[in-house]
């Protein structure tokens, strides 16, 4: 087995909470007096479009929410959408010393909107411990394409057995694993350091 050199890791439900889920939505209904099953068949409808960089959070908002009048402004609500992202600190923790104790290179591969991205990359840090953002905005490009973890080990220039990719998502992880690259389904801090350890990763005593 080559030796790791890189880390692969996805932001929502790794690093940080999701950025716009379900139970966000939820909440968002509840706190402007929407109908949630209208927003959200609306946001499933044009969500992967805002996701690949192909529509503006405005424009997004327009087609979800602001389609008729709403006595409250754009601002208002996506300050309400900003607010829901929430730190797993003890990862974060985890990944700076991990990188830091073995000089490894850790890219972000994730599916998230530019203005979202943008806004939880500056809040908590991110751009401290992460060499490279490969979000699905940037390049794109949608988990679960493999073009994207393609593009990731071109901008990384690492090949693909010298990568852990590290994913709450299952199916993701499975298709990593089809080009190649070594794989963890994040469950969680404990299981997930365990897991590495198993790839030669781990911290001192």
């Amino acid at each position: 087995m080559k030796p790791i050199t890189t880390l692969f890791i996805d932001i929502g439900g790794v690093l940080l909470t999701n950025g716009w889920d379900s139970k966000a939505r939820r909440l968002a209904g509840e706190t402007f007096g929407l109908d949630y099953e209208e927003m959200d068949e609306r946001h499933h409808l044009t969500f992967d479009t805002y996701e690949e960089g192909k529509l503006s959070l405005d424009e997004y908002l327009d087609r979800t929410v602001f389609y008729e009048e709403r006595p409250y402004t754009r601002d208002h609500f996506r300050t309400f959408m900003f607010a829901q992202s929430r730190p797993f600190p003890e990862m974060i923790e985890f990944i700076c010393r991990l990188k830091a104790h073995h000089g490894l290179k850790v890219a972000v591969v994730s599916n998230e909107g530019r203005e979202l991205n943008e806004y939880r990359i500056r809040t908590f840090g991110l751009g401290r411990f992460i060499d490279f953002f490969i979000s699905s905005s940037f390049v794109h490009y949608r988990k679960p394409d493999a073009d994207i973890y393609r593009i990731a080990l071109d901008i990384a220039q690492v090949e693909a057995a010298e990568v852990v990719y590290i994913d709450d998502r299952p199916m993701f992880v499975d298709v990593a694993r089809g080009l190649g690259i070594n794989g963890i389904v994040h469950t969680g801090h404990d299981a997930t350091q365990k897991e590495l350890a198993e790839f030669g990763l781990m911290l001192p005593e």
